[in-house]
């Protein structure tokens, strides 16, 4: 059985068409017009080993805010999709990942309730990363995106670190190896009592 699934998100804000292959080699391919944004994307698609595509326009005019939170709803409501009933995954995950001076922790359930805890802060000033600029503080708001459509608890530790750009790379490197994990299919029937995820 294929895990995958293609969707579009249009609204007067945004266009978004994203293809995800759960069961994948780690591919991405696509842009936002955000190019550090879409860094994060490649990351999380390399350490998840998902398949990922992701042609994204937006009012970038106006600011990046848009088009971020949309791209997590897209993203979140594939990934839902992709895992379907969840059967017979692993359903759980957590890994801390360190890059250079900055570590971040995540744990995270494929529970069918969205939740994102987030614990710490990225530093603020020195403007945007990349050209258009990516807000820092845009990461907390695509992880609630995601959470919000892909029915999965996230909880977040920035653990420590001075760099914004180590920070918010760490996190998606590790939500990428938690998701990759969690997603594995090991078993065999729904991983819960109830019956259902």
């Amino acid at each position: 059985m294929s895990r995958r699934a293609s969707l579009s998100r249009v609204t007067s804000e945004t266009a978004i068409q994203v293809d995800v292959e759960l069961d994948g080699v780690g591919e991405y391919e696509g842009s936002t017009g955000l190019p550090f944004f879409d860094h994060m994307l490649a990351q999380l698609t390399k350490h998840s080993r998902f398949d990922l595509s992701i042609r994204a326009k937006g009012d970038l005019d106006v600011d990046a805010h848009h088009l971020v939170e949309d791209v997590g709803l897209a993203l979140g409501k594939a990934i839902d999709e992709a895992l379907g009933d969840r059967h017979a995954v692993s359903r759980f995950a957590s890994v801390a990942v360190p890059l250079d001076e900055a570590l971040v922790e995540v744990a995270l359930d494929l529970s069918g309730r969205p939740m994102l805890v987030w614990r710490g802060e990225l530093p603020i000033g020195g403007g945007g990363l990349g050209t258009p600029p990516f807000d820092p503080q845009l990461t907390e708001e695509f992880w609630r995106a995601f959470c919000t459509t892909s029915r999965i608890t996230l909880h977040v530790i920035l653990a420590y670190g001075r760099n914004a750009h180590h920070l918010i790379e760490a996190l998606f490197k590790a939500v990428a190896r938690a998701l990759g994990s969690a997603s594995r299919i090991t078993g065999e029937g729904i991983p819960s009592t109830k019956g259902v995820l």
